[in-house]
């Protein structure tokens, strides 16, 4: 069946590969050039979600954490294992009980699949993993494990992948339109498909609009990070001080990665990292760590646009699990994470080659 995949982020090219793989014709059509938008601009992170366990995602964490082990695997080069610190203080908004019973979780859905257990590290043995961390009302930390990647150059394999599979990837190519029946329009001309999948990230729904068909609402989420000198070797998982929300702090090409802001955007706004949410990230980084870093200090900023379920009022609770929506002949994609990219395209395979 030949099959049209619209989008080349991580999320389009593991669904043409894995559409490839079973016995499909798959070209994919790319508007720029492959991973240069929301799948280059994560927090580097392959992971199960550890907090995504208080939002009782329990089979998006599960599944997220096999992938995690896939990826290391057979990505060694652009991948790999990162001891990650969660340190706990007198003003902590989760008490270590707590912190404890979720990393227990975490290491029991990954079963075999782990790649190190969890344990505690006393104020000590803390400060020793991480010298600039504040010792003031320290208490410990909790030591954990997960991977990081280079997300660019593990897409860009990945793409690598899908050519070997036999996927045709044509960049530069915006699609302007597509119908239910399977048509596909380009600025060069119109062609036809058994199946269309949509699945442009933040833009998915503006491509059905602009095609006049209804579209699954997208909660659009702009995420930013900061690149500082770097501290240590270890990552931190950090508490915004006063909310419930995490930032993480990762050792990352020599640098610090500081990261990530959950701000609602929209496709016209450009995306990049507000002056607000400068300050926001630098404040986090100045509760945790000495000396303070000024905005003069800065190596660098990134930013992206995550295309996340929606139905929740608070951005930093919106779901990271996906969605499949078919109208005709078209199959929509919506949400999904990074670290699921390949057993989304598996599920994705399945679903068209049931219908």
């Amino acid at each position: 069946m030949q099959i049209a995949v619209v989008g080349g982020g991580i999320n389009g090219l593991c669904s043409a590969w894995q559409l490839a793989l079973a016995g499909h014709q798959v070209t994919l059509f790319e508007r720029d050039q492959l991973m240069q938008a929301t799948s280059a601009a994560s927090s580097k992170l392959l992971h199960g979600g550890l907090r995504y366990l208080e939002q009782g995602e329990f089979r998006l964490v599960r599944e997220a954490l096999q992938e995690r082990r896939w990826w290391l695997k057979k990505a060694p080069q652009l991948t790999r294992r990162l001891p990650i610190l969660y340190p706990i203080y007198l003003d902590s908004q989760r008490a270590r009980w707590q912190l404890k019973i979720g990393l227990w979780l975490y290491d029991s859905f990954a079963g075999k699949k782990r790649i190190g257990r969890h344990r505690w590290l006393t104020a000590a043995q803390t400060l020793r993993c991480s010298p600039q961390l504040k010792a003031d009302g320290l208490l410990g930390a909790y030591l954990f494990f997960d991977g990081q990647m280079d997300d660019q150059k593990l897409g860009l394999w990945m793409a690598e992948q899908c050519r070997k599979a036999g996927v045709n990837i044509v960049e530069h190519s915006p699609v302007l339109k597509i119908q239910p029946d399977g048509e596909l329009q380009l600025a060069t001309g119109k062609l036809k498909f058994a199946s269309i999948i949509n699945v442009a990230g933040p833009w998915s729904s503006a491509l059905l609009q602009q095609s006049g068909l209804s579209a699954p609402p997208l909660d659009l989420v702009r995420g930013s990070h900061l690149l500082l000198p770097a501290i240590s070797r270890y990552g931190h998982m950090l508490e915004v001080p006063g909310e419930r929300r995490i930032v993480f702090a990762l050792p990352y090409q020599q640098q610090c990665l500081l990261g990530t802001t959950e701000v609602r955007q929209q496709l016209d706004e450009p995306v990049q990292c507000s002056p607000a949410e400068r300050d926001y990230l630098l404040d986090v980084y100045a509760h945790y760590f000495t000396p303070a870093v000024a905005p003069a200090q800065l190596l660098g900023s990134f930013a992206g646009v995550r295309p996340l379920l929606s139905g929740s009022a608070d951005a930093s609770r919106a779901s990271r699990e996906y969605q499949f929506h078919w109208q005709g002949n078209i199959l929509t994609v919506s949400g999904g994470k990074w670290t699921t990219a390949r057993a989304l395209g598996q599920q994705l395979a399945a679903e068209v080659n049931r219908r």
